[in-house]
């Protein structure tokens, strides 16, 4: 993996580490290359370019992290499923929202069709599990598993809640919690348990802060932009009829926005709406509480469970998530 391949802060964390982590996180990524186009043709290909149109693969570096410097086989084998699991997880996203870019590239249902995007997300998701099952670790498929109940609970309430301005702070979060920091937290979980070693709740808890800090401030992003930043249209989320937390928040401070019924929405509507929003102060509010989350995060590693290296690594990974957004 060079430098270049990856964004901020993952070189940064690439080149502050020890030669170690760097090393393995290369063999990851060569793994992620043989398995996502070894199918053939007509899936191969399509899962190939879903590899290629990048991503910050932060969670696999959580894993080998999570793993330490002895974490072998089992940390890659972990490390390439849960990136697996996430590509399979944002192509069947893609398909439900009928979305036409990520990443700034087409995607695959949009190259190909539902079908074939169908199977494409079916091959990433069963090749995850297929990578940890042929290693033999029973533990970490179960924790995938786990892991992978929570994101389909999280897509349900999501649909469930589609279009309903209506609902709560609280069952906004918990579907954040389940659908964006519960994979997070399993690339910790997935670290320890193929390395064992203490702090592994302790871990999981930093997993679960950053990766709810990340959700709130991707929503954040989803009202600013711009396209060429993020990758896909301004006010995706609304048009999606997904209420985020700026919305949910500037209802409450602008009165005019809960009379906005999403359904009604088209882009050009949708990006006077993200202005609105962004005329109050929901969107600094949503940023100090994802920031809060990450002080949270760094508290949490402060203890004794860790090594002064993973401190300053796991860190740099919490502040890059603010970082990023910024």
């Amino acid at each position: 993996m060079t430098g270049s391949s990856v964004p901020p802060p993952v070189t940064a964390v690439m080149d502050a580490a020890s030669a170690w982590l760097p090393a393995r996180m290369a063999v990851v990524e060569d793994r992620l290359g043989e398995l996502a186009g070894a199918y053939g043709p007509r899936l191969g290909e399509e899962a190939e370019a879903t590899l290629r149109a990048g991503g910050k693969r932060l969670r696999p570096i959580l894993v080998l992290m999570a793993a330490r410097d002895g974490g072998g086989e089992r940390a890659i084998r972990a490390a390439t499923a849960i990136e697996l699991l996430h590509m399979a997880t944002l192509v069947h996203d893609d398909v439900l929202d009928g979305a036409p870019v990520r990443r700034g590239r087409p995607t695959v249902v949009a190259r190909s069709g539902r079908e074939r995007a169908v199977g494409v997300g079916d091959l990433l998701l069963s090749r995850a599990f297929a990578e940890l099952a042929d290693g033999g670790a029973g533990a970490e498929v179960a924790e995938l598993s786990s892991a992978s109940v929570a994101l389909a609970l999280g897509e349900l309430a999501q649909r469930s809640d589609a279009y309903d301005t209506s609902i709560t702070e609280e069952r906004y979060l918990k579907r954040c919690t389940l659908k964006t920091a519960r994979l997070f937290e399993s690339a910790c979980r997935l670290g320890r348990l193929a390395a064992g070693g203490p702090g592994t709740e302790n871990l999981a808890s930093f997993g679960r802060e950053i990766g709810l800090a990340f959700q709130l401030l991707d929503d954040v992003l989803d009202v600013t932009g711009p396209p060429e930043r993020t990758g896909k249209a301004r006010g995706t989320d609304l048009l999606d009829g997904t209420v985020t937390l700026p919305l949910i928040i500037a209802r409450r401070l602008d009165p005019e926005l809960e009379a906005v019924e999403l359904r009604d929405l088209d882009q050009d509507r949708a990006e006077e709406i993200c202005d609105r929003i962004a005329a109050t102060a929901a969107l600094d509010q949503v940023r100090d509480r994802a920031r809060e989350g990450i002080e949270r995060a760094k508290g949490i590693i402060a203890s004794e469970d860790f090594s002064d290296e993973e401190r300053q690594l796991l860190s740099m990974i919490a502040d890059g998530v603010v970082e990023r957004y910024s």
